[in-house]
Formats: structure tokens, sequence, C-alpha cells
């Protein structure tokens, strides 16, 4: 069972958070453990992965590449631990932005947190429709590809962003 046939919902990009918040309430209830002591072993522990897998499919829902990262697991277009190629483009803007940060002094950092916030709307921009659009069985494998190329992109942000921080 995946996390969405669990919350009965058709395979998406973006949940709707109060939709889902108000399932998971329900699936809380219905599958948590406490109210199955009185079962047979085997009913208690199917009670037990359900609500395990409740508790992992809610925070794969709350973190928008997590959920990403799910939808292209299970269409079988990304698999764990994956080393993938970034275009040649992107990497050397990276590397452009990785050398400014090493020859950072204190009035350029918000110079560069710009470039960075800017460089994420270019690249969510391209697939921005196919994410709030998605629809399984019709949106295409060449538009799962850009998502997937977004989600990588997105990755090595997140990294630079995190870098700053400690600066």
């Amino acid at each position: 069972m995946n996390y969405f046939e669990l919350f009965e919902i058709p395979i998406q990009l973006q949940v709707d958070p109060q939709a889902l918040k108000s399932k998971f309430m329900q699936l809380s209830r219905q599958y948590h453990p406490d109210f199955f002591t009185h079962d047979t072993p085997e009913v208690q522990e199917e009670a037990l992965q359900k609500s395990a897998l409740l508790n992992k499919a809610w925070k794969a829902f709350q973190q928008p590449e997590e959920l990403i990262a799910y939808v292209l697991e299970l269409k079988g277009l990304l698999a764990e631990n994956e080393k993938y190629q970034l275009n040649a483009d992107f990497l050397m803007e990276m590397m452009e932005i990785n050398e400014a940060i090493t020859e950072l002094n204190e009035g350029q950092l918000p110079t560069v947190k710009r470039r960075i916030d800017q460089l994420q709307e270019d690249i969510y921009s391209p697939v921005q429709d196919i994410i709030t659009r998605y629809q399984d069985g019709h949106t295409s494998a060449a538009d799962l590809l850009k998502v997937k190329e977004y989600y990588f992109q997105k990755k090595y942000l997140d990294r630079i962003r995190t870098s700053l921080v400690a600066l």
C-alpha cells in the first residue's frame, strides 16, 4: 500500500493540507495501536505497520520535495541514493555561486542570497504548472523528468542555503 492509497487520494505532486490533516486525524484514530491491544498478535502487528506507514506518509506530505521524490520513486523515475547528473549550465552557475561564497565579505551576503532566490524561481517556473496540475496517468514521462531535474537542482540549492546559515 502506498501513501496515496492509505489516504484514499489520487497520486499528486501537491496535496491539500486541510483535507490531508482531516484524513490524517481520522486514520490516526482508526489505526492507533492502543485500540488493538485485545486483538490477535497478527492484527496488532498490522495496526502497528499501518500506523507507522501513516506517520511516514504524513511526514512526506508535509515536505514538498519529499513528496516529489516519493511520486518519482512510485513512477520508477527515481532510485534511492541516485547519483543524478545535473546539466552543465546549472553546474556552472553553482560553481560561480560557490566561488562568490568563498570570496564573500559581509556586504555581499544579501546579494548572494538574492541570486540564489532568483535561481530558485528560475528553476521552479518551468515545472510549476506540471507540479500543480499533475494528474496520474495523464502527465507525460517527459514532464516528470523535468520535475526530476528540478528536484535535484532544488536539493543542490538547499545545500548551498544551509552552508550560508553557518556564515
